[in-house]
């Protein structure tokens, strides 16, 4: 009895770890976008943006390969409207928002 509950337990956490480790830059990916973004755009797979200048996330590779973003945040995205900040972001959030970004292609 015990060998079979910790054969069960064993597979339950080989097949939940990877799936967790996999999902960590999406989430933080999504955190930084919850927190920084979606004021204006839609940062999901069915809403609509708050401001319907703001494409939703879900089309942004539609318009550009979200590879080639990574420059872009890097070096900094200026818009010529007020209400979106100046952003700047360190490898790491770019790695993580492009990784999030990729999931709603």
């Amino acid at each position: 009895m015990l060998q079979f509950a910790l054969r069960q337990t064993l597979i339950a956490l080989l097949l939940v770890a990877p799936a967790l480790a996999a999902s960590k830059p999406e989430q933080r990916g999504k955190a930084f976008a919850r927190a920084n973004c979606a004021r204006c755009h839609a940062i999901d797979r069915t809403s609509a943006s708050p401001n319907p200048l703001s494409p939703p996330f879900r089309t942004l590779h539609k318009r550009y390969p979200i590879e080639t973003l990574g420059e872009a945040l890097a070096e900094g995205i200026y818009t010529g409207h007020a209400e979106m900040p100046s952003f700047e972001l360190s490898p790491n959030q770019i790695h993580d928002l492009l990784s999030y970004l990729k999931t709603l292609e």
